[in-house]
Order: structure tokens, then C-alpha cells, then sequence
């Protein structure tokens, strides 16, 4: 047996990112204040994109983009919807290379004002035109999403760094909860505040309110990164800071390795399933995510409930921080009893389920004239399986964190 102290580190795609004796170190403590601005940074995202789910489609209505038929309201909403994430798919990979040559905040920065430059537009826009160009500028400048998880992972190492990606979900859901409520309570202020917002610009502009306050959110973000964060690339890093964030020489090893590795070599089924996984869940996910606030403001005469902004803003805010409250109090639990893969298949299994409540719902409120207890509970049935739907995106979680 060779017992020579020269070793050559052979790394592909299923080389674990730490030593194999990384469970035996002492739990390193997590570098609070830096995760805490990151968390703050992923908090807005959500706050932003959820904040115009109340009243995009009574905005398409009223601007008179579909020639006054209510019922082509969901197609023109799906167009601003997806071509942000079509924007943001083409470019998201870009703005991470970047970030490896000039470092993460620059590009944060970008992403940052991009967005709250976007959410402006937005609010401004009177034309189909001009929230398409809207949307799409959203997701064109930010790829602040992979950024993200890339600075979590290198503020940790392999004692604390679920601890740190557990955070994710719950500040997603978090700001599920604010989003909502911004949107919902604050779209056409003058009605609800005439004596404050008796100026002719809220008539003109009803939605701009809301989302100038989420836009207030993004500065404050970048200010918080601006001033107080630190950065974690290693090339562009302050030589204080490398002292505090650095990883143990162990653990960097590997780590450095893989930035070197091509992208086509790291395509294998190992990692590509996972993938395949999340992308199927985002898809069905997102769907759900138009077709809720779009079944809530269509007309009952349409086949939806009629609900206001406000009252949908209520709704989706309700279902955020009852999502963000299970996830954090029995997620854990369901998981050591069930196990990952028998939980991610009862979570896939529900959204058929939770598709299917749309028709029971509308069929309900064609049969009996309104929006009763029947219907009230109908929904609350689709909340509890989007609940458990969500807890899918937790099993991918975990299988890619064990690569």
C-alpha cells in the first residue's frame, strides 16, 4: 500500500464540497450580521414580486389592454408574468460570472437598483407595452437570486451552512406575507384615502403607491449592502475580511477546484435530476402562483370569486404566513418521519389536488349564487395542499446540499 504523503485531488461532480470528517469539527457560529444583510437583500425579492399579484389583473382591465373582454385578462397577466422569468433565465447565469471577476457586490448593486428602477416603471405604466418593458427590465438586471446562495455559501463551511440555506424559505415566506399586503392595501389609495391622496396623479397613476413602497424596500436593501456588507469573493476581498470570512484551508480546496470546472462536465444524472426536479416543481409552482390571484379577481360571472385587491392581497398574505409557519414548526419533523423521498412524492402527488379545488370552487359558486362557507372552506382546503406541495422544494433542498 502506498503510504506517501503526495496525493493528487481528483475533482468531478459528485466530489463532496468538504472533507468527510467535517461532522467530527466544532459547529462554527454563523457570521450573524452579514447573513442578516443577505436575508434582508432576499427579503425584497419576494416582497416586490408578490406585491403586484392583488392588482395586476384589474391594472390590465382598467387600462383597457384587452378591449373590455374580461375574459382574455389571465392571457395578457401571463405574458408580463413569464417574460420576466424568460428575461431573467437568459441573463441570470451571466450576472454570476460576472460577479466571479468583479466581485458580488458590484453586481448585487446592479441587481438592486435594476429592480427598484423597474418597480417604478411598473407603477408609471399605462400601456400593455410599458409593463411588459417593465417586467422585463426586472428580470434582464437582476440575477441577485444565484448571488445570493453563492455569498451563503461562503460566509459557511459544512458545519453551519444548512443552518445558514434554512433561512431561504422562511425569509421567502416572510416577505409572501408583507408582498401581499402591500399591494392589496395600498392599490388606489384614493379610494380608500381620499382626504390624503386627493391629487389628480393617484387618479392617473392608482398603482403607484404600492409599488413605490416596494421600491423604498430595494433602497433600503441597498444601502444595508453598501454599507455593511462585506465582500465574500476572495479575489476582492479587503484583507480584514478575508480574516473573518475565510474558510478553513481544508474546506477551500475543493471548493476552488470546482470554480474551475467547466459547466458541461458538471451535467450528469447526479446533478441534472435534481435540476429536473426543481424545474418541474418551479413551473408548477409559478403556475399556481398566476392562476390563484387570477381566479380571485375574475368575475363569478366568468367562473372565478370576485375578490377585490384588497381582499386577494388578505388572502395571499394569509397563506404566506401560515406556509412560512408550518414549513419552520413541522417541516423538520415530517421529514425525519416519512422521509425525503417519500415526502417529495406526497408533495407532488397534492398539486393535481390543488388544481383541481379551481373548478370545485367555481362550480360551487354556480351553484349556490356566492361566495359562501362552502366556497371559503374549498379554499382553505387548496391552502392546506399548496402547504404540502411546498414542502417539496425542502426534499430538492436537501439532495442537492448532499451532492
Amino acid at each position: 500500500m502506498d503510504t506517501s504523503g503526495s496525493h493528487e485531488i481528483v475533482v468531478n461532480e459528485i466530489t463532496p464540497l468538504f472533507p468527510g470528517d467535517a461532522s467530527k469539527k466544532p459547529k462554527t457560529p454563523l457570521p450573524k450580521r452579514q447573513i442578516g444583510i443577505l436575508m434582508m437583500m432576499q427579503l425584497v425579492e419576494p416582497i416586490a414580486s408578490s406585491s403586484i399579484l392583488p392588482y395586476i389583473n384589474q391594472l390590465i382591465s382598467e387600462l383597457d389592454i384587452t378591449g373590455g373582454n374580461d375574459a382574455a385578462v389571465g392571457y395578457y397577466a401571463g405574458i408580463i408574468g413569464s417574460l420576466f422569468f424568460v428575461a431573467q433565465a437568459l441573463t441570470v447565469l451571466r450576472w454570476t460570472r460576472l460577479s466571479d471577476r468583479i466581485g458580488r457586490k458590484p453586481v448585487l448593486a446592479i441587481g438592486l437598483s435594476g429592480a427598484c428602477i423597474s418597480m417604478l416603471c411598473f407603477g408609471l405604466s399605462r400601456t400593455f407595452w410599458s409593463l411588459v418593458i417593465s417586467r422585463c427590465m426586472c428580470g434582464f438586471l437582476n440575477g441577485n437570486a444565484g448571488i445570493m446562495k453563492t455569498m451563503v455559501g461562503e460566509l459557511t463551511d459544512s458545519t453551519n451552512m444548512a443552518q445558514a440555506f434554512a433561512l431561504f424559505p422562511i425569509v421567502w415566506c416572510i416577505g409572501g406575507f408583507v408582498g401581499p399586503l402591500i399591494g392589496g392595501i395600498l392599490a388606489r389609495p384614493q379610494d380608500h384615502w381620499p382626504a390624503l391622496f386627493a391629487n389628480s396623479f393617484w387618479g392617473k397613476y392608482p398603482y403607484f403607491l404600492p409599488c413605490a413602497v416596494a421600491a423604498c424596500w430595494f433602497v433600503l436593501a441597498l444601502l444595508m449592502m453598501s454599507f455593511f456588507s462585506e465582500e465574500t469573493l476572495s479575489t476582492q476581498r479587503r484583507p480584514k475580511a478575508s480574516a473573518t470570512l475565510g474558510a478553513s484551508s481544508g474546506e477551500s480546496l475543493p471548493q476552488q477546484s470546482m470554480a474551475c470546472t467547466p459547466l458541461q462536465s458538471l451535467l450528469t444524472p447526479t446533478v441534472v435530476v435534481p435540476i429536473a426536479n426543481y424545474a418541474m416543481l418551479a413551473s408548477l409552482d409559478v403556475s399556481f402562483g398566476a392562476l390563484l390571484p387570477l381566479f380571485l379577481s375574475t368575475p363569478t360571472y366568468l367562473g372565478g370569486l370576485g375578490f377585490t385587491p384588497s381582499s386577494i392581497g388578505s388572502w395571499l398574505a394569509f397563506f404566506g404566513i401560515v406556509d412560512g409557519v408550518f414549513q419552520a414548526l413541522f417541516f423538520a419533523k415530517i421529514v425525519d418521519r416519512l422521509g425525503p423521498k417519500r415526502l417529495f412524492c406526497m408533495s407532488v402527488s397534492c398539486f393535481p389536488l390543488a388544481m383541481a379545488m379551481f373548478p370545485i370552487m367555481s362550480w360551487l359558486v354556480s351553484a349556490r349564487g356566492e361566495v359562501d362557507h362552502a366556497v371559503t372552506f374549498t379554499l382553505l382546503c387548496q391552502l392546506v395542499l399548496m402547504i404540502i406541495c411546498g414542502m417539496a422544494f425542502g426534499m430538492v433542498t436537501i439532495k442537492s446540499l448532499s451532492l
